[in-house]
């Protein structure tokens, strides 16, 4: 055997790793797929379960305009209803009271505008004057 036949032993082997590599890579990534959707599938049917129609209609039009905290609200919703901290259904008006208090404990910082008056009266456009 020369280093020619080597060669070309490691070529074809290199090949057949590699078109071995490329297809489980494929079915991982459709695996995860496939595992991402059931799992979106099973965090809509326990809200389904969890939420009466006005909550739930609610929740998408708030997923819409603000997907972060629309996911932060279905996240709550979903470890209550695991921890068992519901009983029934939540109508809208609880919903409404969760957002509420996700508001408030979101908000507890004031935003503040500070006007410096000393700087502003020392503006170089006066003494062109």
């Amino acid at each position: 055997m020369g280093d020619s036949d080597l060669e070309e032993i490691r070529k074809q082997r290199l090949a057949e790793l590699q078109s071995q590599y490329k297809p489980n890579n494929e079915q991982q990534q459709a695996a995860a797929e496939e595992k991402q959707q059931q799992m979106e599938d099973m965090r809509n049917s326990i809200l389904s379960q969890v939420l009466d129609q006005a909550a739930r209609a609610r929740l998408n039009t708030l997923s819409l305009g603000k997907p972060e905290k629309g996911k932060m609200v279905e996240n709550m919703i979903l470890s209550m209803a695991q921890r068992g901290q519901l009983s029934g259904k939540l109508g809208e008006q609880q919903l409404i009271s969760i957002l509420e208090s996700i508001n408030k404990q979101t908000s507890k910082k004031a935003t503040t505008v500070k006007f410096d008056r000393r700087r502003a009266a020392l503006d170089s456009d006066d003494d062109d004057l």
